[in-house]
């Protein structure tokens, strides 16, 4: 295996050269490495400095480590004690040279499978990072996490219900592939966390969740508490929505009846759900977050938290040119809309699901009345 040395953050890890007649390098080598998952460890590490900021001593687990990188920059960049597992050895040989190749003393790796690690111990923080869905590991990483679960799942397509089978099969859940299927997926996967965590009475509060191009990441605070577990399950809840207008709506609860004709058109409505129905960012810790990745200069990542941080707690949101497309007219700039909205008295945001999209406690109708106004249609 040839490899060669690169630098991520301030941490030097050792990592594979991919064959460069694959076509996707990072599946071709004996140890997967992927440098287009940069921005979510480097979301990773100023989110982990901000929790940890009061407790340095916490203990934290890559349960899933491949090349390590993930855990070697939280113990080189944030300082805690990391452990790193994965269960082939070429890569706990090449975790264990790069913990040398950065001197690192509060660093450990290991050869087992990532479940068994959970289940034998417990730890502060616990981050899945698979290549594929974290379904299989999830209820191990809910009984042994005790303060903070963050979670990567590139499984977008069940999640976001391109393939509705596999989303039921993986995450006890119907998802709907509509226009605003990033949320979905988001959503779809903190419910089957949420749920996870209170078979072990553990409630969950979301803290910083984001879809991007080919994954959802999550990261949520744990509290063991059977009082504050069933509180938690109320925010989970099913969504009703209306392929032939886009109408949607949702309701609280894990036994609800749904509107089964779209309230706005009449036509037959679909369900999705159980899903999570909270908040998904907590805005102070955003700020935090925020202020972190200025501090560390990293790249491209201010855009999306900030994003993060200003976007409305309400489910679901629009797709400002697919709404024009079905209204027959142009779009005009998604910040003029917003500003309409907020000027009629609705609360309305921009959203990281898009460039385009928005998010209002406005109907559908009237925020049809607001797009066409916008177009110069009366009516």
């Amino acid at each position: 295996m040839l490899t060669q040395i690169i630098t991520e953050g301030i941490t030097k890890v050792e990592v594979p050269i991919p064959d460069e007649n694959s076509n996707f390098p990072p599946s071709s080598v004996a140890v997967f490495y992927n440098p287009a998952m940069r921005m979510n460890r480097d979301i990773a590490v100023a989110a982990l400095a901000c929790f940890s900021r009061n407790d340095p001593e916490y203990t934290y687990l890559d349960a899933l480590s491949a090349s390590g990188i993930r855990g070697l920059r939280i113990a080189n960049e944030v300082g805690l004690c990391a452990t790193m597992s994965d269960w082939e050895d070429t890569s706990v040989e090449l975790i264990k040279k790069n913990i040398e190749l950065n001197n690192l003393k509060n660093c450990t790796a290991i050869k087992r499978n990532a479940n068994v690690v959970m289940l034998d111990g417990s730890f502060d923080i616990i981050d899945l990072d698979p290549f594929g869905s974290p379904a299989p590991f999830l209820d191990a990483a809910c009984f042994s996490t005790k303060r903070l679960l963050c979670v990567t799942a590139t499984d977008t397509a069940p999640l976001c219900g391109a393939h509705k089978k596999a989303g039921i099969r993986n995450y006890g859940a119907v998802p709907l592939k509509t226009e605003y299927y990033p949320e979905m997926g988001v959503r779809i996967l903190m419910g089957a966390v949420a749920r996870t965590l209170a078979k072990y009475d553990k409630a969950m509060t979301p803290h910083l969740s984001y879809a991007s191009a080919h994954y959802v990441r999550i990261f949520v605070t744990v509290k063991k508490s059977i009082v504050a577990a069933d509180e938690c399950l109320k925010s989970m809840g099913f969504l009703y929505h209306c392929f032939s207008c886009g109408a949607r709506g949702w309701k609280y609860g894990l036994a609800v009846h749904m509107h089964e004709k779209c309230p706005v058109c009449g036509q037959t409505t679909s369900l999705a759900g159980p899903l999570w129905l909270g908040r998904l960012h907590e805005k102070e810790f955003c700020g935090q977050v925020l202020d972190e990745v200025k501090k560390r200069e990293f790249r491209g990542v201010e855009k999306l938290i900030t994003l993060c941080r200003d976007e409305l707690d309400i489910p679901m949101h629009y797709d400002y040119h697919k709404l024009c497309k079905w209204l027959g007219i142009t779009a005009m700039p998604t910040d003029e809309l917003i500003l309409v909205l907020k000027e009629k008295g609705f609360q309305a945001s921009r959203t990281h699901f898009t460039g385009i999209s928005f998010k209002t406690d406005a109907g559908l109708e009237e925020i049809k009345v607001v797009v066409r106004g916008l177009a110069g249609i009366s009516r």
